[in-house]
């Protein structure tokens, strides 16, 4: 019984011995990657009170903070109401670039819309916000 409990407190032991350790040059690498090359100048846009019939554009800037070229591969607005356009040149380390929504303001009320942003500088796209209320 003895041989035992020490055979399986070996194994236990020996086993606990291959854990892995990440170097911590791998994270960094990792952190540099996933890390934001894009700094927007403001993510979400409250436009206030609107005329109804009136589109409102709202322009979002951002600065290509990284060390190589950014373009922008999609825009889409969260529903029809809701246009964009956006820079279509790429965007060189150090420059800004502009997506544009232009909100219909066909109905009357309180509105929350999104703007989703995908460039080739960040895995997951951007999702922008603008709100208002359309008297």
């Amino acid at each position: 019984m003895k041989i035992i409990k020490i055979s399986m407190l070996a194994l236990a032991l020996g086993l606990m011995s291959f854990s892995a350790i990440v170097p911590v040059k791998v994270i960094a690498s990792k952190i540099e990657k996933t890390a934001s090359t894009i700094a927007w100048k403001a993510e979400t846009v409250d436009v206030g009170q609107i005329p109804q019939g009136t589109p409102k554009a709202i322009v979002y800037e951002f600065k290509n903070t990284g060390k190589t070229a950014v373009v922008i591969t999609s825009v889409q607005g969260s529903c029809g109401c809701t246009a964009t356009d956006y820079t279509k040149e790429p965007i060189l380390p150090g420059k800004t670039a502009k997506v544009t929504a232009t909100y219909n303001a066909a109905n009357k009320g309180a509105f929350t819309k999104t703007v989703t942003v995908t460039t080739s500088a960040e895995t997951t796209p951007k999702i922008l916000t603008l709100k208002g209320t359309v008297i």
